[in-house]
């Protein structure tokens, strides 16, 4: 008996006021949950095509997410003008959706804006004061396992662009409806290694050369919460910067464009590069 009382006596003496444990119990089965990311590329590929003309690309975010599914982030990188974002250098995209989970099967929908701050896309848009350029999709994805499928929609022109015919001459004739399917799949080998696939293929709509597939092969290693990666990307679009080209290359890209003054005219670098061409990244990425 008396061994009894001294054990809750000493049980009593450590133990957390109630009021701690009540709020560290509620703490624990928050619904709430917000996640950042943080990664550091030898380039940034969006879709297969080059984003920062080989440049490496500082690149992260955060995320929040509900119990119930429901979720909204944010995600940045830097950019070259030259992809398609006359006087701007970053890329803000803000996405918001609900996913849910059916044992080994997974459901994902929601909408995404890709935004570039400072750029000047009245000669890419649809009208003399369209202003950033911006690109608006609706997504719908479905997943196996480490397997999954995803459709994007942009529900207006495609990264403010009009469209164009065979000898790269503005159509004016819009590109919403332009659209992409994605196949991504990964496997743990053990020991924090990975491996990860990835096939894609962007339908464009009223832009001649404008389709393409894009796949990628990659490794990963996780050190410490620090995931190593390598892989390589290659896509088919059209981007020869040669002039024995016979037809109109869309994916050849400058190293710059600059808006001349009231939209009259995109002044591109004096460098010209194959955005779709095949090469290896490397990375190195953190989740907190």
């Amino acid at each position: 008996m008396k061994k009894s009382l001294i054990a809750l006596a000493l049980v009593g003496a450590f133990a957390a006021p109630a009021s701690i444990q009540v709020a560290a119990a509620e703490e624990a089965a928050s619904p709430h949950t917000f996640t950042g990311n943080l990664g550091l590329f030898s380039s940034y590929r969006f879709r297969g095509i080059d984003q920062t003309f080989g440049k490496p690309a500082l690149q992260g975010g955060v995320d929040y997410s509900h119990s119930s599914g429901l979720y909204l982030g944010n995600w940045n990188s830097n950019v070259s003008s030259g992809a398609g974002f006359p006087d701007g250098n970053l890329e803000m995209d803000v996405y918001g959706g609900w996913r849910g989970a059916f044992g080994d099967f997974g459901v994902d929908v929601g909408a995404i804006v890709y935004y570039y701050p400072g750029t000047d896309g009245r000669n890419l848009g649809t009208k003399a004061d369209s202003g950033a350029v911006t690109n608006k999709e609706i997504y719908i994805g479905g997943s196996w396992k480490t397997i999954s499928l995803k459709y994007y929609y942009s529900v207006d022109d495609y990264f403010s662009l009009r469209g164009w015919d065979a000898t790269g001459t503005s159509t004016g004739k819009s590109t919403k409806g332009t659209h992409y399917l994605d196949l991504s799949a990964s496997y743990d080998l053990g020991d924090g290694w990975g491996i990860n696939g990835h096939v894609g293929h962007l339908s464009a709509k009223n832009q001649h050369n404008g389709s393409y597939t894009d796949w990628k092969l990659g490794v990963t290693k996780d050190i410490s919460g620090w995931v190593v990666g390598l892989s390589y990307v290659d896509t088919n679009a059209e981007g020869s910067c040669s002039a024995a080209a016979t037809t109109w290359q869309p994916y050849c890209f400058t190293n710059g464009l600059q808006d001349e003054g009231k939209g009259v005219a995109l002044n591109p670098g004096n460098k010209s590069k194959d955005a779709g061409r095949g090469i290896a990244i490397l990375s190195v990425t953190k989740s907190f």
